[in-house]
């Protein structure tokens, strides 16, 4: 029925220590995507020495509900597409020929 003191005041005791526990784990999560980390030393964890340094000037972001302008070329016709499957086809079976007098595997 009645709760005793001592299991009151472990409650009491634990929950700041349970907070600093989570703002120190939050800190170390926030500093780990810090900037400051790429100027250490490679051993603790900095970028190695032969890495390229980030651009003055961040790049914008790409315009995503742009439209791309229309193609200055049609689409193949269906002729056009056909031959070009058969020239293709054709250096298969030349590159297959190839192989074979060469003796690689194909």
């Amino acid at each position: 029925m009645f709760k005793s003191r001592s299991s009151n005041l472990k409650i009491h005791r634990t929950r700041p220590l349970v907070g600093v526990a989570l703002v120190c784990a939050g800190s170390i999560l926030l500093v780990s995507c810090s900037t400051v980390l790429s100027e250490a030393p490679t051993q603790v964890g900095g970028l190695p020495s032969g890495t390229p340094e980030r651009p003055a000037v961040a790049p914008e972001y790409p315009a995503v509900h742009e439209m791309p302008p229309a193609r200055a070329t049609a689409v193949l016709t269906e002729e056009e597409k056909k031959k070009v499957e058969a020239e293709l086809a054709a250096m298969r079976a030349a590159q297959a020929r190839r192989a074979k007098a060469s003796g690689e595997p194909e």
